[in-house]
């Protein structure tokens, strides 16, 4: 299979696989989820990523009760499953199937789980991404990985249409992060990046980029920076699972950043020697 589905246990086609209505995930995306990369069938930054996934769990109270190890078995089966070797692996949990209601159903529905793999190729380093902006008014748990993701759904479809890549979000002047991505910079040989806090969620490839830069020797710094200096930047980059250091070059149509080739090569080349060594 190609596109790899699975429900609670049962796999099969993606196209072919069905979910229950009163799946909590269907009508209030009660539940989190988790995405990374595999390649050479190995699961990139497993532990990283089911970190975030368990704690997005705990923080929305879902009663998760499959081990990590089981977890990661499931994962593993669904990659082995996809003729591709490398790919995107999904996975999500709903907080489980009862009748529609605002509280939280009865102790004995148990969450459901939902896996799927596609094919998928990383972004090139050497593509570069045009930005647009627009004001950040989701709401302040943008630290969990929920499944409520309208306002990011219509942030991306205007940089769609706008013939750009990614949306940058901002709160008043403070920059937070992209419609589906981090976003840090460069400025005089030091990489920033906004606080890990509630506003913005603490990706993995962010952390990833914030290690490596340690070990290259590039100084790094969290704290909150305003849409003046991400225009003033030395470099721009945008993080994701999917893009791991990817260069931006023009922001609401007026060219950014492109200053400092050096530090962002560094980066770029400790990200692709890492991702080999943990996916080999």
């Amino acid at each position: 299979m190609k596109y790899v589905g699975y429900y609670n246990g049962e796999i099969g086609p993606l196209e072919e696989m069905k979910v229950p209505m009163l799946d909590r995930a269907v009508y209030f995306g009660d539940g989190c989820y988790d995405a990374t990369t595999f390649a050479n069938n190995h699961i990139f930054a497993a532990d990283d990523h089911m970190d975030r996934f368990y704690n997005s769990c705990r923080l929305l109270e879902i009663p998760f009760s499959m081990s990590r190890e089981e977890l990661r078995a499931e994962l593993q089966k669904c990659i082995d499953a996809n003729e591709c070797d490398h790919g995107m692996l999904y996975w999500q949990c709903s907080r489980g199937t009862a009748l529609r209601a605002h509280n939280f159903p009865p102790e004995n529905v148990k969450p459901n789980l939902m896996i799927f793999t596609v094919p998928c190729e990383l972004v090139p380093f050497d593509q570069t991404f045009r930005l647009i902006s627009m004001e950040d008014t989701r709401f302040l748990h943008c630290n969990i990985k929920t499944l409520n993701l309208i306002p990011s759904v219509i942030a991306y479809q205007r940089c769609i249409e706008a013939g750009c890549q990614e949306t940058v979000f901002h709160r008043k002047e403070r920059v937070t992060e992209c419609a589906h991505s981090n976003v840090l910079i460069i400025k005089d040989g030091v990489l920033c990046t906004p606080p890990r806090d509630n506003l913005i969620l603490p990706g993995i490839t962010l952390k990833h980029l914030l290690e490596l830069a340690a070990k290259c020797g590039i100084p790094t710094k969290e704290e909150p920076f305003t849409m003046d200096e991400l225009r003033n930047a030395d470099e721009i980059i945008i993080s994701s699972s999917g893009g791991l250091c990817i260069r931006a070059d023009e922001l609401d149509g007026a060219p950014v950043g492109c200053k400092d080739p050096v530090t962002l090569k560094k980066l770029q080349d400790a990200y692709a020697e890492f991702y080999a060594e943990d996916t080999k």
